[in-house]
């Protein structure tokens, strides 16, 4: 890995773990009490620790055989890496105080369906996977081909609580919400309906009255309802 892809991966993680930090301290003291919040904490430490022992355990020799640095995959890698970081940032600060590191219930929560939220349901993790993509084109592969698929199952399962939480809060907004925007890939519903015939949902102004945004559980906010961040 060269100066360039070594010093865009840092600084791209460096940025990302800095603004987790300070909100996460400041919605500390700040941010509405919370009035429920799941057993599942944050999915970071966990994608740590498994790419961490998994990346030792295999032995070197190994890795270099999933190894590759060229180009044609290191310039759409920092592309990714770039657009994913600024997504996430856009979905984290959308969130504002409705933000938590696990999901949970706070008060006075609104649900958000604009900005990042009106791309994907879930921002913030279309970002996080996003960033792994781009690290693991920009590096190379080699160990870093294993925080990705190990992020994307930790990831859909907190996505399967927090939705369960945002249903039974906005049983009525948050089932069309859902309909019309996809969970995690911008663009797949219009795809699946240009090649595979897949019936377009209805447009938002027949689907949603503009009166509340949203946000889901660790990647979204809610006005009574659940939030969350990984």
């Amino acid at each position: 890995m060269n100066v360039i892809a070594a010093v865009s991966i840092g600084v791209c993680w460096f940025v990302f773990a800095a603004v987790w930090l300070i909100t996460a301290n400041y919605n500390e003291s700040r941010g509405p009490a919370q009035r429920q919040r799941s057993w599942y904490g944050t999915g970071t430490i966990p994608v740590v620790v498994i790419s961490t022992v998994i990346g030792v355990a295999v032995p070197r020799t190994d890795w270099r055989t999933v190894t590759f640095a060229t180009p044609w995959a290191r310039f759409p890698g920092l592309a990714i890496l770039l657009a994913a970081t600024a997504l996430t940032l856009w979905g984290r600060f959308a969130l504002g105080l409705m933000w938590s590191a696990v999901p949970a219930v706070r008060e006075g929560h609104q649900l958000r369906t604009r900005g990042p939220y009106a791309i994907t349901r879930h921002p913030i993790y279309t970002g996080l996977l996003g960033m792994l993509l781009g690290t693991m084109l920009v590096a190379g592969a080699g160990p870093w081909l294993v925080p990705f698929p190990v992020a994307l199952i930790l990831i859909e399962f907190k996505i399967r609580i927090e939705e369960r939480f945002m249903t039974t809060e906005f049983p009525e907004e948050y089932p069309r919400y859902r309909k019309r925007v996809p969970q995690l890939v911008p663009g797949l519903r219009l795809l699946s309906h240009l090649f595979l015939g897949v019936p377009r949902p209805p447009s938002r102004a027949s689907a949603d009255p503009p009166r509340l945004h949203h946000s889901t559980p660790n990647n979204h906010s809610s006005a009574r309802g659940p939030t969350a961040r990984p």
